[in-house]
């Protein structure tokens, strides 16, 4: 294989809301949490066992501004994107490291607000139509 590869794939929730920044060339970067979940059987109690894997997320420009608009803790979404380290100097000069996912692609797999409008709307069956159903009998009451 010549190439390499990096791409991540994840779906999650958001563990906080959308923090963005914005650029005076129109530019913009959105960050926050998502949490991932692991669960397995501890084999010699029997008890189950979740752990929880804490991703720092990176949206940049229209992606960034959509996940602003329509995204609240809580949300399940499924990014895709990249790795990227970051390394900068700290207090006192330690070097600090911070690993980010770069997202490119993102599905928003359920919203609070999708949630909220279904519960305070009754729901309604949509109504389909066939356009090879056809009414043979003119004597119908309506």
């Amino acid at each position: 294989m010549a190439g390499t590869l990096n791409k991540v794939m994840l779906i999650g929730h958001l563990g906080d809301e959308v923090k963005m920044h914005y650029f005076d060339d129109k530019n913009s970067i959105g960050r926050f949490p998502i949490a991932t979940n692991d669960s397995y059987t501890n084999k010699k109690t029997g008890e189950k066992v979740t752990t929880t894997e804490w991703h720092n997320v990176v949206v940049r420009n229209k992606l960034a501004e959509i996940c602003e608009k329509y995204l609240t803790k809580g949300d399940k979404v499924y990014c895709e994107g990249r790795i990227k380290t970051r390394q900068w100097e700290g207090d006192g000069g330690v070097k600090r490291y911070s690993t980010e996912i770069h997202v490119v692609d993102m599905t928003f797999l359920s919203t609070k607000r999708n949630l909220d409008a279904k519960t305070s709307q009754p729901t309604q069956t949509p109504t389909v139509e066939s356009k090879n159903d056809t009414v043979e009998n003119d004597d119908l009451p309506f």
